[in-house]
């Protein structure tokens, strides 16, 4: 005898989705050299003896993030910093790219001064948690502009080598 299985549905819950679709966003631009969207950070040279064990920071170097030209329904802003093959998911920070990299030594992104709710000064951001859990402050607008403050910073695992460090994120603006 031949049996057919008849496949049952029924409904189990349901999935409310809300979002909104904005006229315009910011223009980007940031510190140092570099173009529109696109920021370079030089972090100063520093000696093998500066990052002798794990949790060792030197060369906090401060880098900023400015955004212009925002509509009157944007008032804050914050940075999301992507998850991506340069992110250590253990540690949260930026591994260095490179065959001659140094060993040892990761790159770690801090909150600066002025956000206006978390992201305290000098905090660590993680890397490659979500956007709520990524600790990347907060920055009211002021007439459709702001200065998003930052810093990087070289972070020990260990008892470094010398070598380049060189990394990079891709990050995206959110706005409120």
């Amino acid at each position: 005898m031949l049996l057919l299985s008849v496949p049952v549905w029924s409904s189990d819950g349901t999935i409310n989705i809300t979002g909104s679709v904005t006229a315009g966003t910011c223009v980007v631009t940031g510190s140092g050299t570099g173009s529109n969207k696109s920021i370079s950070v030089s972090l100063p040279p520093v000696q093998t003896s500066a990052l002798t064990s794990s949790g060792e920071v030197a060369a906090r170097t401060p880098f900023t993030i400015n955004i212009t030209g925002c509509g009157s329904g944007v008032t804050k802003a914050t940075t999301y910093f992507e998850p991506g093959a340069t992110v250590d998911v253990a540690t949260g920070n930026l591994l260095l790219q490179g065959a001659s990299s140094a060993t040892l030594v990761e790159i770690q992104l801090l909150n600066g001064s002025g956000s206006s709710s978390g992201g305290a000064a000098f905090s660590p951001i993680v890397l490659g948690a979500g956007q709520a859990s990524q600790n990347s402050g907060t920055y009211t607008l002021a007439s459709g502009s702001a200065t998003l403050h930052y810093y990087a910073q070289y972070y020990a695992t260990g008892a470094s080598t010398a070598g380049t460090a060189n990394s990079s994120v891709q990050f995206t603006m959110l706005y409120q």
